[in-house]
């Protein structure tokens, strides 16, 4: 693969050939999507980005490579997703057309005629050598509103915050979650895959009430595995209501089986709201700690 951070005037000397590494910084919806990833059958945020992408670069959707910082379930929501996709070169430079614009702001552009409304992006440069939008983000970061008013949540907020009605103590909930913190074993909140690690870092893990009065969750992690984050939620609910003491999520942790008094949380109350990356130089390095296999040990 050509090197994706040269400069376009550079890159344009070595003709069509070859690829260009694209940042793009996107938001959506989750609501009406089964996820992020491509799957058929269904509508996804992958899915729908490369069928927009694979129009305004003219090129087969399947040609192009695309990845994720992280994969979101089925309705559940983002303000700071991070991809990148590696687009002929060719198609790059060809994208302003006969305009003054240069290619990100094209591509930004262009997009946004050709995308449905749940789905923004925002940003598109050139990536920096060594940049991979899965490998070498350094955390993620999520949060989880949850509304306990007896009346339910505000209306124009009902997409993205889950209907509790029980009252919760966020305090406990705070409390039992700074347990959870650290490296750590979360098989007892994730659904297993074979052949991966359940091994994370939780760097932060924190409930408050927000202004409008909502509970709020706010998770930090260098990765995550599947449905670590709702099995989370799902566990301090429990303890925000009066079911489980406050020890009992950490007990369930140190336990390393999937309990199955942990619920795990309906997917809309979640958004990835910001994924963190080091420094350029830092970034190879930086994908080649994130792949190799996690361990306690």
């Amino acid at each position: 693969m050509t090197e994706a951070a040269a400069p376009a005037s550079a890159r344009a000397e070595e003709g069509d050939g070859g690829l260009v590494r694209v940042r793009l910084d996107l938001d959506y919806d989750g609501t009406d999507f089964a996820g992020w990833a491509a799957q058929p059958g269904q509508r996804t945020v992958a899915g729908v980005l490369l069928a927009g992408l694979g129009t305004i670069l003219r090129t087969d959707p399947e040609q192009l490579g695309l990845t994720v910082a992280g994969r979101t379930d089925s309705g559940v929501h983002a303000t700071g997703q991070v991809c990148h996709v590696d687009a002929p070169l060719g198609a790059w430079l060809a994208l302003p057309g006969r305009s003054d614009l240069d290619p990100p702001e094209a591509m930004v552009r262009r997009l946004a005629g050709t995308l449905p409304r749940d789905v923004r992006v925002r940003a598109a440069v050139l990536a920096p050598p060594g940049f991979d939008a899965r490998f070498s983000a350094l955390r993620r970061r999520y949060a989880y509103r949850v509304s306990d008013h007896p009346a339910g949540p505000p209306p124009l907020r009902r997409h993205d915050v889950f209907d509790n009605r029980r009252p919760v103590d966020v305090a406990a909930m705070d409390a039992a979650a700074s347990r959870l913190v650290g490296l750590n074993d979360f098989a007892a909140f994730c659904r297993r895959r074979e052949g991966a690690t359940t091994v994370r870092t939780l760097l932060e893990y924190s409930w408050a009430r927000d202004d409008a009065g909502l509970a709020v969750a706010r998770v930090v992690a260098d990765a995550y595995c599947h449905s670590m984050v709702r099995a989370l939620v799902g566990a301090l609910l429990a303890v925000g209501e009066g079911r489980r003491p406050v020890d009992w999520p950490a007990a369930v942790l140190a336990g390393r089986v999937r309990d199955s008094a942990v619920n795990v949380a309906p997917p809309h109350g979640l958004t990835l709201e910001e994924v963190v990356f080091p420094d350029d130089a830092g970034l190879a390095e930086r994908a080649r700690q994130a792949r190799a296999r996690r361990t306690l040990c």
